[in-house]
């Protein structure tokens, strides 16, 4: 039987999240499986094991993304694909750094993953924090792209990918890309409030 460290102390699944606690915090050591607590280190509280002291920092993960616009002042975007956070909705190419990866690599590798073009990486555009999905906070990274190569064909977490005028974008998935649009002066809304 699979190793249970919920079980093992008496405790279930369903288990209610320690208060202040966000949908999918720890709430067993992943060194020791003791049932952590809640402590305050500098200015914050984390999760602490009583038994082996392990502290869990639970920073945010880092999303790198690439916008590309083509001769026509046009915006790319993918269309987020099926079993994806927020699928049939579009969004500006994006995804995780893995750990130990350049993030401009990291934002050129999206890129290609998900709409088969290469591009030269080069500034930032825009940043901010996401909390669209609570169980996985993010630091979003926008760079400005410059196509070099490649061939426009949705992949990865896309099921689309096209070029769309400012003044007629489909639905969008995030509200970091609508934070990022408005920047531009751009009038957009999301197609719903409860993200």
């Amino acid at each position: 039987m699979p190793h249970d460290p919920g079980h093992e102390h008496g405790a279930t699944h369903s288990q209610a999240l320690p208060d202040g606690a966000w949908p999918g915090e720890y709430t067993f050591c992943p060194m020791c499986t003791t049932t952590l607590e809640w402590v305050k280190v500098g200015d914050a509280k984390h999760m602490r094991c009583p038994s082996c002291r392990y502290v869990h920092w639970r920073n945010p993960a880092v999303g790198a993304a690439v916008v590309v616009f083509d001769d026509d002042n046009r915006i790319l975007l993918i269309r987020r694909g099926p079993g994806m956070t927020r699928e049939g909705y579009w969004a500006v190419p994006a995804g995780f750094v893995h750990y130990g990866e350049e993030i401009r690599e990291a934002a050129a590798r999206e890129l290609k993953e998900e709409t088969g073009l290469i591009a030269d990486v080069g500034q930032v555009v825009w940043t901010q924090s996401n909390f669209h999905d609570p169980a996985k906070l993010t630091v979003g990274i926008w760079f400005a792209g410059t196509v070099t190569g490649g061939t426009l064909q949705a992949g990865d977490d896309a099921d689309d990918a096209k070029f769309f005028a400012l003044d007629e974008l489909p639905p969008l998935a995030f509200p970091t890309d609508v934070g990022y649009l408005r920047s531009l002066g751009v009038e957009v809304t999301l197609p719903d409030e409860d993200i």
